[in-house]
């Protein structure tokens, strides 16, 4: 009887321990910012979709920059430094962002040879989350 109750006792502090970490992970995926991107200018963009590894929690966040001459090297600096936070990341796609904060506007376009469009509906809701008092626009052309 006690060592059924001792592999009880343990089964149940594993099942609160996995219980914490999941929360935690959980926490730390909130704690991911929605949306990076460049302050001014036009530049390339990925759509991602971050996910708890080993767990259910997701979310997908916008990321761009003038620095990428490419979609895949923006993946290659943002996969790692989310991997390090628990996480595993999945490209939906690319595109462009047209971003001019003087008259406080942004426009999503293009696609991406690499990962293919992204979805840009979904983009301009994030990007509106983050910059509410832009219009924020998409559409299918490629310039």
């Amino acid at each position: 009887m006690n060592a059924l109750c001792s592999a009880l006792g343990r089964l149940v502090v594993s099942r609160s321990l996995t219980g914490s970490c999941s929360r935690a992970m959980a926490g730390a995926l909130a704690n991911i910012p929605d949306v990076e991107i460049d302050p001014e200018g036009t530049f390339k963009y990925i759509l991602l979709r971050v996910k708890v590894k080993d767990g259910d929690a997701q979310k997908d966040v916008v990321r761009g920059t003038k620095s990428a001459e490419y979609h895949n090297h923006i993946f290659e600096k943002v996969s790692p430094a989310l991997e390090a936070l628990g996480m595993e990341c999945k490209c939906l796609g690319g595109g462009k962002i047209e971003h001019n904060n003087k008259d406080k506007k942004i426009r999503v376009f293009g696609e991406s040879t690499a990962f293919g469009k992204a979805d840009h509906a979904a983009s301009v809701e994030k990007l509106k989350t983050v910059f509410s008092d832009y219009e924020v626009t998409w559409s299918d052309d490629k310039k």
